[in-house]
């Protein structure tokens, strides 16, 4: 274990940080998640275009609230208080490594990741719903670059984000399962999905042209 513990160390010292302005102010829009705001409503047109009973819109915004409810909320409220693993910014043994941006270093304990256990249930959960292929690629996608952006800010070790990426990728094929048996999935028109996919691309250059104008001012 303790072989393991260093590996996961040495590895988010490899990938943590860098030297371009440019690039931290990119990660900290990207790890924000009012950035993604539009997202959410983009992915909720798709709904509420499917789906026209109240009764059906109100199930699957259910179940959207129980999977950030069952991936952040027992993460933040039970799993950090209880493994109490340092996160690596405050990490006595590499905390003075770590490449601190703007001198964001998040709460005392990071194990195990909620923004990946978060971003994954969602795009797990939704990527059952919807069953398109390009949206799949690109909401995964999205939750991967979450997770990169922790790694990039030093807040969460490499370990920190599998566990996360698991129990969310758990929690949103269960819940999933769990609203099947209920009710049957509608049959989403799949050019309705190029909105949520167009608004994720929109907010990922809002994110570069804020770097550009924040790194020029």
């Amino acid at each position: 274990m303790e072989e393991i513990i260093h590996f996961d160390k040495q590895l988010l010292l490899m990938v943590n940080g860098s030297d371009s302005v440019f690039l931290d102010y990119i990660v900290l829009t990207l790890t924000n998640a009012k950035t993604w705001i539009p997202l959410y409503l983009g992915m909720f047109y798709v709904v509420w275009r499917n789906n026209r009973t109240a009764r059906e819109i109100g199930l699957i915004l259910g179940a959207a609230a129980l999977c950030y409810l069952l991936a952040g909320a027992v993460d933040d409220g039970i799993v950090k208080p209880l493994v109490a693993r340092w996160r690596p910014t405050h990490d006595p043994e590499i905390g003075h490594l770590v490449d601190v941006v703007n001198g964001y270093r998040g709460g005392n304990y990071g194990f195990f990741s909620a923004h990946a256990a978060n971003t994954f249930c969602i795009a797990m959960f939704f990527s059952l719903l919807f069953r398109n292929r390009l949206f799949t690629c690109f909401i995964v996608g999205w939750s991967l670059i979450n997770c990169w952006t922790r790694l990039y800010l030093g807040v969460h070790y490499p370990g920190d984000i599998t566990v996360g990426l698991l129990w969310g990728g758990a929690v949103g094929y269960c819940v999933y399962r769990l609203y099947c048996r209920i009710t049957t999935p509608a049959v989403y028109v799949q050019r309705d999905l190029y909105v949520p996919v167009a608004i994720l691309l929109l907010s990922v250059l809002y994110a570069v042209v804020r770097a550009a104008v924040l790194t020029l001012a």
